[in-house]
């Protein structure tokens, strides 16, 4: 089991490891904390293994799910069903699986809507969640926030060259013109509200890019990441860069 309590970096034999030992760390921190718990999750298909442990008896069985809260880092503007959605793939992998209530499931909307419309919606969702309109240092609005990293150094959908970088005010934002599809963001200020902040990257084809996001170059949105609390990078050893461990 992974100590509750781990902060920096940490790389792990295999994806498999790692998924199993980073769900039980989220759960040893939910049991640990005596209040309502926070998640924002990473969308992709990385973390996907990760949430598939978080179903599983011997982990489900011990999160307290009914005042565990699940929020999205970002979002692809596509329904609900979509195979592209962000949401489609948590409820799948676990959210359909586990005792979680329905009001604690915060999912981006993205029907009926515009994106600028989903994000402000997703901005005021948070806001009465969070009982502020502005985020305090000493009061972080998520316990954990998972994020991966693309092969271009984005995180969430914070993409090399988009306006939502340099957001300071906002709590999320559209963002159109990066991908095929318009996708909602959560921006650098909300991601950094967090106790404790996980990159999560696996197999060969990620290890330069880590490489150069843990060297701290800035070119990249992932490396602008700067949490409140901790920051962790979870690697498994094929995505490690040299001389890590």
């Amino acid at each position: 089991m992974m100590d509750a309590a781990l902060s920096g970096n940490r790389v792990f034999e295999s994806a498999e490891t790692l998924a199993h030992d980073v769900a039980e760390w989220l759960c040893g921190l939910a049991q640990g904390s005596d209040r309502v718990f926070v998640v924002c999750l990473s969308g992709g298909s990385t973390p996907r293994r990760l949430y598939e442990c978080l179903a599983a008896p011997e982990i489900a069985s011990r999160l307290p799910w009914r005042r565990t809260h699940w929020f999205w880092g970002d979002e692809r503007f596509v329904p609900h069903d979509d195979r592209d959605s962000n949401y489609r793939m948590a409820r799948d992998a676990f959210l359909a699986r586990v005792p979680v209530p329905d009001g604690n499931i915060h999912a981006v909307p993205t029907e009926g809507l515009s994106p600028d419309q989903a994000a402000a919606l997703y901005e005021a969702t948070l806001k009465r969640f969070y009982g502020a309109d502005a985020l305090a240092l000493d009061r972080p609005l998520f316990d954990i926030t998972l994020l991966g990293i693309g092969e271009n150094g984005h995180t969430a959908s914070l993409f090399p060259g988009q306006p939502a970088l340099e957001e300071t005010r906002r709590w999320a934002v559209a963002v159109i013109g990066a991908k095929a599809e318009a996708r909602i963001t959560l921006t650098y200020p909300t991601l950094n509200s967090s106790r404790d902040v996980a990159f999560v990257a696996t197999g060969q084809e990620k290890r330069a890019i880590v490489a150069r996001a843990r060297a701290g170059d800035r070119t990249l949105p992932a490396a602008i990441i700067r949490p409140v609390g901790r920051l962790h990078w979870f690697t498994d050893r094929a995505a490690a860069p040299a001389g890590a461990d």
